[in-house]
C-alpha cells in the first residue's frame, strides 16, 4: 500500500486519486507535475488497471523513461508494461503492427533529418528545379513539416514564409508531391509521417480504432500545452468520447512554442471538448522563494485568455528580485560580471547561474565581456553566436576585406556563391595568385571574370558592398559593409538555406553594430578568434557538469532551473520581440515567455534594462523599458542604477 498523503500535497492527491472521466491538471511552474503523473500511474495500477492498458504520452523519450522508472520504484516492476513514450514513438509502435493497412511494409524505414533532406534534394534535381530564388532542401523540409503539423495548405505556408523569394509556389508544391511519392515508393516515413499516418490509421480504419480504444483504458498526456493539431486529434480519437478516461497535464502560462506548431487552443478548449472534465490546479511551487513568485504572478496577470492560477511558495522568504537600470549593453554586461563574481565569492558555482535572453543576438556583448574577463560560458544550444555559420560567413567577409592573403576566409566566402565548391575555390585562388585584394576594383573584377554566370551575379552584389565600404575610408564602418552584403546577396542566401533566416539576419546586423563600437575591425576580429578558440565551453559536450555560466534563450531554458537567473535586454522591441508581436500587437505569448524566464530562478532574479542601444553606423537610440517590467508593481522589485548595488 502506498501512503499517498505522505508524498503528495492535497491538490496533487486530488489529481492522482481522481476517478474515471476526463481530468485537466493545470500544473503551474515548479509545482510537481512529474510527481503527479508518476503517482497517477501507480494509483491506476494499484486499483487494478492493467499496466498495458495505460498510455503515457510525453514530448521527450527522456521524460518518458524518467516517469516510468519512477513509477516502477513506486508501483513495482509491472509499471514497465505501461505504454510510454513520445507521440512519434507510440505511433511508430502502432504502425509497425498495422502498416500494410496504409500501403506500407511492416518493416518500413524511418527517415531521419538528413535522410529527409537528401530525398527532397533528389526530388528538386529530378524535377530540374532550383536556381537563385528557389529554396534549399532545409527550407523545403521546414515548409513541408509546418504544413503537415498545422494542417495548413502548403500554398499558404509558402506565401507567408517565403515572401522574400520570387519562387514559384506551384514548383514548391510539385516538389512536395514528388517527395510524398518517393517516400511511398521507398517504403519510407519521415517523422511527420509517423504522426500523420498514426492518425490516419485510427481515423480511417474503424476496427483498429476500436482495438486501441478498448486497449487504452486510461490515457495520460504530459506538457499538453505544447501539443499541435495532429497530436490533439490523435489523443481525442483514441479517447473516443467526451467522458473518456483522459488526464492531460499542462500549463497554459507556459505555452511558448507556437512557432513550431504548438496550438494554444488545445489546452484552452479542453473543457469545451470534455464538458464533464474535472479541473485541478497545482499552485504550490517548490522551486522559488516567495519574492520571485510574486513577480512571476504579476508578470502573467495581464494576459486576458488563460486559466487563472496563482503560484504559492512552499519555501521561506528570500530577497526581492533586482531591477537594474543600466546605461547600455556594455554596462549591462559589466553589471552581470560583477554580480557573477560576487555570487562566486559567496560560494556559488558558475553552473548555478544562467543568463536568459529573447534571441541569440542579444548575448553578443555579454559573450565578448565574459571572454575578456575569463569567465567560462556554456550556451545551452551547444554553440555560441560567433560559432554559428552566419556569423562565420560575415566575419569571413570582413577578414578578407582586411587581409587579402586570408585563404580560409576566401574559401568560406566564395563557396557561398551558387555552384562554387571547395575544388572551384582552390582553382580560383590559384588563378588570382594566392591573393584577393578586395580594396582593388580591378582585382575584384578579375575574380568576377573567372566565375560562371550564376556565381558572378552573387559576387557582383558583394563587390558593390565592398566598393561602398572602401569609398568611406578612413571612416569605414563594418555595419555598412555588412548591410550591403546582406541586402545585395546574403539575405536571399539565408532565406533559401535556413528556416530561421530572419533571426540570422538580426544576428548579423547586431554583429555589425558591435564591431562599429569596437576600437577597430582588426581588433574585434582578433578578440573573436581568441574567444571562439579558448573561452567558450561547448554545452553539448560538457553538459551541466561544466563549471560555466549558462547562456540560453528562454525557449531553450524551459524545464530548467538555476539558483540565480539574469534576464537581459528587458526593453521594448527586444523582450517583447518586435518581430514576434507583429502588426496585431498580440503580446500574449511574449508575456508567457517572460513568465517562463522569471520562474527559472530559485534564489535570486535580476532583470536588466539598458537605457540605450548601439546600432549600426555607430549610432545609439533610446530604449523603452519592457511593458512586462512596467506591469510589475514597484514594491516587488529592488531597483538599482548602474554599477551601484
Amino acid at each position: 500500500m502506498i501512503d499517498y498523503e505522505r508524498f503528495l500535497n492535497p491538490e496533487q492527491l486530488e489529481a492522482v486519486t481522481a476517478g474515471d472521466g476526463p481530468l485537466l491538471v493545470l500544473a503551474a511552474a515548479g509545482t510537481g507535475k512529474t510527481q503527479t503523473l508518476v503517482y497517477r500511474v501507480a494509483h491506476l495500477i494499484g486499483r487494478g488497471v492493467p499496466p498495458a492498458a495505460i498510455l503515457l504520452l510525453t514530448f521527450t523519450n527522456r521524460a518518458a523513461r524518467e516517469m516510468l522508472e519512477r513509477a516502477r520504484s513506486v508501483a513495482g516492476d509491472s509499471a514497465a508494461e505501461v505504454w510510454g513514450g513520445t507521440f512519434h514513438h507510440v505511433c511508430n509502435r502502432m504502425l509497425r503492427r498495422h502498416a500494410p493497412r496504409l500501403g506500407y511494409r511492416h518493416d518500413f524505414i524511418i527517415a531521419d533529418r538528413d535522410d529527409s533532406r537528401k530525398l527532397i534534394d533528389d526530388c528538386v534535381k529530378e524535377l530540374k528545379l532550383g536556381g537563385k530564388e528557389f529554396p534549399g532542401k532545409d527550407v523545403l523540409a521546414g515548409l513541408f513539416s509546418h504544413a503537415v503539423n498545422r494542417d495548413e495548405p502548403l500554398e499558404d505556408v509558402v506565401g507567408t514564409r517565403l515572401d522574400h523569394l520570387a519562387c514559384n509556389i506551384e514548383d514548391v508544391c510539385c516538389v512536395q508531391q514528388r517527395y510524398i511519392e518517393l517516400k511511398e515508393k521507398l517504403a519510407v516515413m519521415d517523422f511527420d509521417d509517423l504522426l500523420l499516418n498514426g492518425l490516419r490509421l485510427i481515423t480511417e480504419h474503424e476496427d483498429i480504432r476500436r482495438l486501441y480504444q478498448k486497449q487504452f483504458q486510461h490515457i495520460l498526456v504530459d506538457e499538453y500545452q505544447d501539443t499541435n493539431l495532429l497530436q490533439a486529434q490523435f489523443v481525442d480519437t483514441l479517447v473516443g468520447s467526451e467522458d473518456g478516461n483522459i488526464m492531460v497535464v499542462g500549463d497554459d502560462f507556459q505555452c511558448i512554442y507556437s512557432w513550431r506548431g504548438a496550438d494554444f487552443r488545445n489546452i484552452m478548449s479542453f473543457p469545451a471538448r470534455y464538458p464533464n472534465a474535472r479541473i485541478v490546479r497545482l499552485e504550490r511551487n517548490y522551486r522559488s522563494v516567495p519574492e520571485i513568485l510574486e513577480v512571476a504572478n504579476a508578470s502573467i496577470a495581464q494576459n486576458p485568455e488563460q486559466f487563472q492560477k496563482t503560484l504559492r511558495a512552499t519555501r521561506g522568504g528570500g530577497s526581492r528580485p533586482m531591477l537594474h537600470i543600466v546605461k547600455d549593453g556594455r554596462e549591462q554586461a559589466e553589471v552581470i560580471v560583477r554580480l557573477i563574481r560576487r555570487y562566486q565569492d559567496s560560494g556559488l558555482a558558475l553552473r548555478d547561474m544562467a543568463v536568459l535572453y529573447r534571441a541569440h543576438f542579444h548575448s553578443i556583448e555579454l559573450q565578448m565581456e565574459l571572454g575578456r574577463v575569463n569567465i567560462p560560458a556554456a550556451v545551452t544550444s551547444g554553440i555560441g553566436v560567433f560559432e554559428q555559420a552566419h556569423s562565420k560567413d560575415v566575419l569571413a567577409l570582413l577578414r578578407l576585406a582586411h587581409d587579402p592573403q586570408d585563404r580560409l576566409a576566401f574559401d568560406r566566402l566564395i563557396c557561398l556563391l551558387p555552384g562554387v565548391g571547395p575544388r572551384t575555390a582552390a582553382t580560383l585562388w590559384h588563378k588570382l595568385g594566392s591573393v584577393c585584394d578586395c580594396r582593388n576594383p580591378a582585382r575584384r573584377a578579375q575574380l568576377a571574370g573567372l566565375l560562371r554566370p550564376a556565381a558572378r551575379e552573387g559576387w557582383e552584389a558583394i563587390d558593390s558592398a565592398l566598393d561602398d565600404y572602401f569609398a568611406d575610408e578612413p571612416h569605414t564602418r563594418a555595419s555598412k559593409l555588412i548591410g550591403g552584403f546582406v541586402k545585395g546577396f546574403y539575405e536571399g542566401y539565408l532565406t533559401k538555406t535556413y528556416e530561421n533566416a530572419s533571426e540570422r539576419v538580426d544576428d548579423v546586423y547586431e554583429l555589425g553594430a558591435q564591431i562599429d563600437n569596437s576600437p577597430s575591425v582588426a581588433a574585434f576580429l582578433q578578440e573573436v578568434a581568441l574567444l571562439t578558440n579558448t573561452d567558450q565551453v561547448d554545452g553539448r559536450e560538457t553538459g551541466r557538469q561544466a563549471d560555466a555560466v549558462r547562456l540560453s534563450t528562454v525557449h531553450q531554458a524551459k524545464g530548467l532551473e538555476w539558483p540565480v537567473v539574469f534576464i537581459i535586454w528587458a526593453v521594448e522591441g527586444m523582450f517583447p520581440s518586435a518581430r514576434a508581436v507583429g502588426e496585431l500587437a498580440d503580446d500574449s505569448e511574449e508575456r508567457r515567455l517572460f513568465y517562463v524566464a522569471t520562474t527559472r530562478a530559485r534564489e535570486a532574479l535580476h532583470i536588466l534594462v539598458p537605457g540605450w542601444r548601439h546600432v549600426k553606423g555607430g549610432q545609439i537610440y533610446p530604449c523603452v523599458q519592457s511593458r512586462f517590467v512596467t506591469e510589475i508593481p514597484n514594491r516587488l522589485l529592488d531597483t538599482r542604477y548602474g554599477l551601484k548595488f
